[in-house]
């Protein structure tokens, strides 16, 4: 009794967080009691991307298929589940995501997050005196009039780019396709803020050499915690060396040409002076950051940056591809089958079928809760695919109560008595349905990793599933037996209640000997006769059919 109450106390505690952790969602973020639905079921926007590349220059293949990579993986990284992103007309990406995406998700879609580190060769506060025309100003450096040695170098600095630099507006910056620039040339360009202005050398350390980028607050001396917001690099080995060759070089030269730019999407974001040259590949960006930005940048770069950049072309609302109505049809099968899995089991089970009728539903409403909270915590929604997933698990989780069910009435024919004969049962079912839903859940999370849209909706509902399965036969299935195994209706054997050792037939004693149970009628004897036939071994039977024929002899 205390074990099964200890079991009971187990559940309710995770059903209390589950319902705790929805009811916050609501109450603070804006959640819902009802999981949210995907594109095919509710509709949702439909973003399209076109390539900003400079004149002269075509889009490959290979980049497009780079790029849409790039973006499924954002799209997944900020919680927004069963998006779709495909190519249009050669050229253009189309990312279409559920509901309404906020501003947060569309700058994950359409942000290059191309980034460079380039020297600093001059910098200053903007300054213009007059409008000039964008048509006027070459932001990227012409061909030296002499051989720069390094990417420090202030021969790169001709009269050209010197003029741009004074003439530049940073307002103007985006129009002249800082983003696209030769990374083999210098760049004029603008702080983040356009408040600044510089003269950067070409790049000598470009974003595709980072391994992994996280977001996080900046420490101070001595290792204290401080408030500012960051955004923590891992090089690889290229990325490594790089940048220990350049911070070498920049750590004893003066004034803002020991500065490092680091530039986003033609930008510069930061430019910290170097105070001493890094060889272990994990710098740091700082600047005005707030928590948000530095996530969303971590995010950017951990991912990669784009091979080119692009342009939102056009953002609209596209109705769902299916509709609530394939909804209700799924909803519907999925009653049906849970009806025909009911009525197998009070055929089948009698009464004992109650526990799978109570168990399923349990199993149904913790299912549900888990997918509200993922949907109001982690962006999950929920699809067709993914109905058919929960569908599914209907049999999965049916399957565990029949094999429970099959060790105890077993464990009846062995002989022994309800209460010992569930606890004997629990020990070896259990062994039986942890393998299966191992193999389970090992299946749908294989599926869920290689595959993408809506493939990978039903393959983590089925993963959802597969785990409730197992808290449930655990912490409610296995309890309630051990309860209702204390009860007289069900420990007396009655006719009704499924675990009737005279239903039941003989009562096997091992290796293949059986005894008839006490006032057996014909149809019962008949029945032991079959099962001891049935569970005996081939020698065993080889046995029994030359003692048949020495017996017919005599």
């Amino acid at each position: 009794m205390a074990s099964a109450l200890r079991r009971f106390i187990w559940l309710g505690v995770i059903f209390g967080l589950l319902i705790g952790g929805n009811a916050l969602a609501v109450w603070q973020n804006g959640g819902s009691w009802v999981p949210k639905l995907a594109l095919d079921l509710q509709g949702g926007t439909q973003i399209i991307l076109a390539p900003l590349v400079s004149e002269g220059q075509d889009v490959t293949e290979e980049q497009l298929t780079q790029a849409v990579s790039i973006i499924r993986q954002r799209v997944d990284a900020g919680g927004v589940a069963e998006a779709e992103v495909s190519t249009q007309g050669g050229s253009n990406i189309v990312v279409s995501i559920p509901g309404t995406p906020d501003e947060a998700t569309l700058e994950r879609i359409r942000s290059s997050a191309k980034l460079e580190f380039r020297p600093v060769l001059v910098t200053g506060f903007v300054e213009i005196t007059e409008e000039v025309n964008p048509d006027d100003v070459l932001i990227e450096g012409e061909n030296p009039e002499t051989q720069p040695t390094d990417a420090s170098d202030l021969a790169w600095i001709t009269p050209g780019l010197e003029a741009a630099y004074t003439q530049l507006s940073c307002e103007q910056l985006d129009a002249l396709g800082a983003n696209v620039a030769d990374p083999t040339k210098p760049l004029v360009t603008c702080s983040e803020e356009g408040i600044t202005k510089f003269i950067l050398g070409p790049v000598e350390v470009g974003g595709e050499t980072i391994d992994d980028a996280v977001a996080g607050l900046v420490p101070g001396p001595q290792g204290s915690v401080t408030t500012e917001w960051g955004v923590f690099l891992d090089f690889n080995d290229v990325g490594t060396e790089g940048f220990r060759t350049v911070t070498e070089r920049l750590v004893v030269l003066e004034g803002v040409r020991n500065q490092f730019a680091i530039v986003l999407d033609g930008k510069v974001i930061s430019a910290p002076r170097t105070l001493g040259a890094i060889t272990d590949g994990s710098p740091q960006i700082s600047g005005s950051f707030t928590q948000e930005s530095a996530v969303l940048l971590a995010d950017q770069l951990k991912f990669g940056a784009l091979p080119i950049g692009f342009e939102v072309q056009s953002a609209e609302t596209i109705t769902a591809t299916l509709g609530l109505s394939q909804l209700q049809s799924g909803l519907l099968a999925g009653a049906i089958g849970l009806l025909l899995v009911v009525l197998y089991s009070l055929v089948q089970y009698r009464m004992l079928g109650l526990v799978t009728v109570f168990s399923l539903t349990t199993a149904f409403i913790l299912s549900y809760f888990v997918i509200t909270y993922l949907s109001n915590s982690q962006g999950y929604r929920l699809s067709l695919a993914g109905v058919a997933g929960l569908i599914v698990a209907i049999g999965i989780t049916a399957d565990s109560f029949i094999v429970f069910f099959e060790r105890i009435r077993d464990e009846l024919r062995d002989g022994r008595v309800l209460e010992s004969a569930i606890s004997a049962a629990w020990r070896r079912a259990f062994r039986t349905i942890l393998a299966s839903d191992a193999v389970g859940f090992l299946a749908a999370a294989v599926l869920f990793i290689l595959a993408v849209g809506n493939v990978r909706g039903f393959a983590f509902t089925l993963g959802i599933t597969t785990i409730v399965d197992l808290i449930i036969v655990a912490l409610f299935t296995q309890p309630l037996m051990q309860l209702l195994g204390r009860t007289t209706f069900f420990s007396s054997g009655h006719s009704i209640s499924g675990l009737d050792p005279r239903a039941l037939g003989a009562v096997y004693r091992g290796r293949a000997r059986f005894r008839d149970p006490i006032d057996v009628d014909p149809t019962a004897r008949k029945k032991s006769a079959n099962e001891m036939k049935r569970r005996q071994t081939i020698a065993q039977r080889k046995a029994a059919e030359e003692a048949a024929k020495a017996e017919g002899g005599k």
